[in-house]
C-alpha cells in the first residue's frame, strides 16, 4: 500500500462522516456515482471511479458543494454528458465544475497529493480552458480568505492532520504553473 492509498482514504472519510452524515465513500465502480440512502442501503454513498485517489477526492468535493436536498438525489440531481461534449456544453460543464475542482485543489493540498485540472472531455483534447482554471484559482482564493464550507473544511482538516500535520494551508501554493 502507498501513503496515498485509497484505503486509508475510505477509512477516514467514513470514520468522519458516516455517523455525523450518514454518508460514506465506496470504491470501485466504472464510473463515479453518488446513491442515496435507500431500503437496500441504510447510508447515503459517494462512489469513485477504479481505486483512483483523484477521483475520491474530486467525488467528494462534488458531496461538499450538494446541499442537503440535493443529497436526496442520485447523483445530486445533476445531468452528466459524456465525453463528446460540444465546445458550447463543455463551457456549461467548466461553470459548474469551478466549485468542486476548487475544493478537489484544496484537498489535494490537504493530502499532499497532486492535483490536475480536469476537462473530461476527450473528444477537446481534455485541455481545460485558461479561463476555467483562472475560475478554480479565483475559488481557491476566495475559499480559503472567507472560510470553506462546513464539510468541506472537515474533510480538509482531516486530510491535513493525517498527511501533513502542523502544516496548515498557504494560499500561495495554489498558482497557476506557466509553460
Amino acid at each position: 500500500m502507498t501513503r496515498h492509498s485509497t484505503e486509508h482514504l475510505i477509512k477516514l472519510f467514513n470514520q468522519t462522516f458516516i455517523h455525523s452524515y450518514n454518508t460514506e465513500l465506496v470504491c470501485c465502480q466504472d464510473e463515479p456515482i453518488y446513491l442515496p440512502a435507500n431500503g437496500d442501503h441504510p447510508h447515503h454513498r459517494i462512489i469513485f471511479a477504479h481505486g483512483f485517489f483523484a477521483s475520491a477526492l474530486h467525488e467528494i468535493s462534488h458531496w461538499c458543494v450538494a446541499g442537503k436536498q440535493r443529497r436526496m438525489l442520485e447523483d445530486f440531481g445533476y445531468w452528466y454528458e459524456p465525453d463528446g461534449r460540444s465546445a458550447e456544453r463543455q463551457a456549461e460543464f467548466e461553470k459548474v465544475e469551478v466549485k468542486p475542482q476548487a475544493l478537489e485543489w484544496i484537498f489535494s493540498q490537504s493530502a499532499n497529493f497532486e492535483f490536475h485540472f480536469s476537462a473530461d472531455n476527450i473528444a477537446l483534447n481534455n485541455q481545460p480552458s485558461g479561463a476555467f482554471k483562472q475560475a478554480v484559482v479565483e475559488q481557491v482564493q476566495d475559499f480559503l480568505e472567507v472560510g470553506l464550507p462546513n464539510r468541506a473544511k472537515m474533510w480538509s482538516d482531516c486530510l491535513m492532520q493525517y498527511y501533513r500535520p502542523n502544516q496548515p494551508l498557504d494560499v500561495k501554493a495554489f498558482q497557476l504553473r506557466s509553460k
